[in-house]
């Protein structure tokens, strides 16, 4: 009892020494007005299930890049592959400001906007209903897609990009970077990038890691050596891809929505499509806007 209490403790001290530390950088606004995370955020978040699946071979991080032609950024897609054409202008985004620090948790709490970011991959119809929902209601998303979901639905990289909202990379395979070797790490957020910049021009403003909340130093150090300047966190997090029912999921956003708030959902989840609806008629009760991560930070 008395060793798990001195654990607790010690976790807590720790939590709190790195919350401290977060709140002094990861705001992309001039003024800090400290962190505001929901209850349900997490410090790092674990593999979901459907997402625990060892990846195809070819694209496993222990392979040599060099034997997949598609991870060269000199190759191209194959003929075979139907994918939307790469001359097609990419929709431009704001300039960020000046002060954005390299990992961002929040946007400035000063204007009524904030970002609804969402985890790339699932099914095509399920995402495109969702991308369907916010552009009803003038909202416009940023997705952070994963690179073995465009092999799969190139097509969806456009789709998004054509409805106003912002494309970035959260990897190749969606394993846990944070446990990888900087080599290895480095090939997953290289071979996402080459994807995205095939496919629209551009590999992305924003880096987001996958399964975890906040980049290691290694993390931002090897998306910093494949061109990434701004690491895209998170400081609301209601679980939906624990599928735990739209109300849940809604009820959990628009408890801690406030201006500046950056929240984390997933596109293939049918409990997220239906409850985006009511989240966008909640955040405008409360006088706030969804705008990219880009316009956010602008």
């Amino acid at each position: 009892m008395t060793l798990d209490r001195r654990s607790v403790l010690r976790s807590a001290a720790r939590l709190a020494a790195f919350t401290a530390t977060v709140g002094l950088t990861a705001t992309c606004s001039a003024a800090t007005d400290g962190d505001r995370p929901g209850d349900a955020s997490v410090a790092a978040r674990s593999q979901p299930s459907h997402l625990a699946e060892n990846p195809n071979p070819s694209t496993n991080p222990d392979t040599n890049p060099g034997t997949d032609p598609s991870t060269n950024p000199g190759s191209g897609p194959s003929p075979e592959e139907s994918e939307p054409s790469a001359g097609q202008s990419t929709p431009s985004q704001p300039p960020l400001a000046p002060d954005t620090p390299l990992e961002v948790v929040t946007g400035p709490h000063s204007r009524p906007q904030l970002a609804l970011t969402f985890h790339g991959q699932g099914d095509p119809a399920v995402a495109t209903a969702l991308l369907t929902a916010a552009e009803r209601r003038g909202a416009r998303l940023t997705v952070l897609v994963v690179g073995s979901w465009l092999d799969e639905q190139p097509q969806m990289a456009r789709r998004i990009l054509d409805g106003g909202h912002e494309l970035g990379n959260h990897t190749q395979n969606h394993l846990d970077i944070s446990a990888m070797r900087p080599d290895q790490a480095r090939e997953e957020i290289a071979q996402c990038a080459q994807r995205l910049e095939r496919l629209t021009g551009s590999m992305g403003r924003w880096f987001r890691p996958s399964a975890a909340q906040y980049a290691t130093q290694m993390v931002k150090d090897q998306a910093q050596q494949v061109g990434y300047q701004h690491i895209l966190s998170f400081d609301i997090d209601p679980l939906d891809y624990t599928d735990p029912g739209a109300d849940t999921i809604t009820r959990r956003v628009l408890k801690s929505a406030a201006a500046g708030s950056v929240v984390a959902l997933h596109m293939g989840h049918q409990d997220t499509v239906t409850a985006l609806p009511a989240i966008l008629d909640g955040l405008d009760a409360k006088g706030l806007h969804a705008v990219t991560a880009s316009e956010l930070c602008s």
